[in-house]
């Protein structure tokens, strides 16, 4: 399903190609998906294509957060199959009660540079992934606006999540991640999830995986 939204996101950003990507920052099937697509970027020599994360809180499309142990399992599940290097640190114990606070700073850190704006991206999932922080905290949050040079979260940041939201369901975004290259949606493209009674079987679609970033390579 193509992306038919009134409104999207300049293909070039700053005189950068730009690809964007709609999802949470608590979502572990994005932090795959992010890895894996910065991975192949590197490989591609592609550095100069920043990805633009926009926010797409799941609470709101959920009506509710996400819990710890539930996110826990769906961990457990892609290190057993597609992704043991990663999540070594979670601990859902510590697990944000809301996404919000990230999705904002985030947005603050986009505002300052589009290279900026991609490292926080990575680094708030980072700290809840790999390190087991509670990013949903001033003081984690603190810490990493600090080492990447991002000012205080203002009311813009908050109406910028609230504003990609809205534009996400505008264009049809189906769930975290949704790529979008030339206004088609690509959902997921790195994993098959299937559930299997109370369990989750999930493999790496590696076919399909570079497919879309064969795509993405020639798209910009």
């Amino acid at each position: 399903m193509g992306g038919k939204g009134l409104r999207a996101w300049p293909r070039y950003n700053g005189g950068m190609p730009t690809l964007e990507v709609f999802a949470d920052v608590t979502c572990p099937f994005t932090h795959v998906g992010l890895r894996r697509l910065v991975a192949a970027r590197t490989a591609h020599r592609r550095d100069d294509l920043r990805l633009q994360v926009r926010a797409w809180p799941l609470e709101w499309v959920n009506q509710a957060p996400f819990e710890g142990q539930v996110v826990a399992a769906k961990i457990a599940a892609l290190r057993a199959s597609v992704a043991p290097d990663l999540f070594v640190g979670f601990d859902p114990e510590r697990f944000p009660s809301t996404s919000l606070p990230a999705l904002e700073l985030t947005a603050a850190a986009y505002r300052v540079d589009p290279r900026v704006g991609e490292r926080v991206a990575l680094a708030v999932r980072d700290a809840l992934f790999e390190t087991g922080l509670d990013i949903a905290t001033s003081g984690v949050l603190g810490a990493i606006a600090a080492e990447h040079e991002v000012p205080a979260v203002t009311a813009v940041d908050t109406s910028a999540v609230r504003s990609d939201y809205d534009d996400g369901r505008a264009r049809g975004v189906r769930g975290s991640p949704e790529f979008f290259v030339r206004g088609h949606g690509y959902f997921c493209p790195t994993l098959r999830i299937h559930k299997v009674g109370e369990s989750l079987e999930i493999e790496f679609d590696a076919a399909a995986f570079d497919d879309f970033v064969a795509t993405v390579m020639s798209a910009y």
